[in-house]
């Protein structure tokens, strides 16, 4: 047998091979881009940032302990009673601020917006931060001492603005995935070239949020406890959606969420 006898008597088997592979590639690339998959890479993105966040900040305040306890205690004795109580200033500043920032932790992944009194809250106490830990700098005219003494600050404020939009930018990146599969399923695809290769297909289409959200407005009325087991209830929607639901719909009528269940 020739090489050309050879090469027409493989074609058929490479064929095969590439058709398999081919399938195999847009069978992965589907579920890739399918939005619980999307998703769950997104929530392992979010712990992270999340984290590295939290690290600086904390790392950043516990900087500025000492130099706020300097300031707070402006000169006093050594172990005596104003300068005990001196350390207590920026703890008490820290943990404020700490408060607001885990609550838009979780405001932030739902998308709820926080009041202005929340952004000032968090201003002034960066901000109140800021000073004590530089004035001593200021007064001394240290331009060093200014520089050192405002970047731990400064990145805690930077980073206590940037987190948030972080994790609500991280949440549209769920719901453009969740469009564009739902556009994508809503165009019927032609016929398979190869219907010898199997692929395991994700769902046809999925149900948008507002959709189920309208479907629980429609079934709620005045009385009703409004809870995620109760959203499940009514709509059959995935356990990790309803409290999303319950909380859209207690901010409509005025409501709180009952239960986490």
């Amino acid at each position: 047998m020739n090489e050309n006898q050879k090469a027409i008597a493989a074609a058929p088997g490479r064929a095969q091979r590439l058709a398999e592979d081919a399938a195999e590639a847009a069978d992965v690339r589907r579920w890739q881009i399918h939005p619980d998959v999307v998703a769950l890479r997104v929530e392992r993105v979010r712990a992270q940032v999340d984290r590295l966040c939290w690290a600086g900040i904390v790392l950043g305040l516990a900087f500025t302990t000492a130099n706020v306890q300097w300031f707070a205690a402006a000169g006093a004795a050594f172990g005596s009673l104003p300068w005990l109580t001196a350390w207590l200033l920026d703890p008490t500043v820290c943990l404020v601020l700490l408060a607001i920032l885990r609550a838009e932790q979780v405001t932030a992944r739902y998308q709820v917006r926080t009041g202005p009194w929340v952004r000032a809250a968090k201003w002034l106490t960066l901000a109140a931060t800021y000073v004590m830990n530089t004035w001593s700098s200021w007064a001394a005219g240290s331009p060093e001492g200014v520089v050192l003494h405002s970047v731990p600050p400064l990145v805690v404020f930077v980073a206590a603005e940037a987190v948030t939009d972080l994790r609500d930018k991280l949440t549209d990146a769920v719901a453009v995935a969740f469009m564009n599969a739902t556009d994508e399923a809503s165009v019927h695809e032609p016929a398979d070239p190869e219907p010898a290769v199997t692929r395991s297909e994700p769902p046809a289409r999925r149900k948008l949020f507002a959709e189920y959200l309208t479907d629980v407005r429609d079934a709620w009325t005045p009385g009703v406890e409004i809870t995620p087991a109760w959203v499940r209830g009514v709509t059959g929607c995935s356990r990790g959606l309803s409290p999303r639901l319950a909380a859209a719909l207690s901010a409509e009528v005025g409501e709180g969420v009952r239960g986490h269940d």
